[in-house]
């Protein structure tokens, strides 16, 4: 995968508030490790119905973060665990381990 996070659009729906910028990634950063863990223990219990739910909250973290690409596999994945099906996890993965590294960063 190509496309690295970035704070464009985050810049574009925050019309220039830095507070609020500032707000966001704090929570993203609170939130996202919190919600990988959880949804790595999904996957632990077979759990995929429950996995989805939280691929589809991370999908909102993923758009957030300018990931065009990303968000179409986090919902095609998402999809795709709600018929038991792990075809794209690894992929998925990277995004999310590509997210955490660039949150290290902000």
């Amino acid at each position: 995968m190509n496309e690295k996070p970035n704070l464009l659009y985050l810049k574009e729906i925050s019309g220039g508030d830095v507070e609020f910028e500032k707000k966001l990634l704090e929570i993203v950063k609170k939130e996202l490790p919190e919600e990988i863990n959880t949804y790595k223990n999904c996957l632990i219990e077979n759990n995929f119905i429950e996995a989805a739910e939280l691929v589809h909250k991370i999908k909102h973290k993923i758009s957030i973060f300018g990931l065009e690409k990303g968000y179409q596999v986090a919902l095609d994945y998402e999809n795709n665990l709600k018929l038991n099906n792990l075809k794209i996890k690894l992929e998925f993965e990277e995004i999310l381990n590509s997210m955490i590294s660039f949150l290290k960063m902000v």
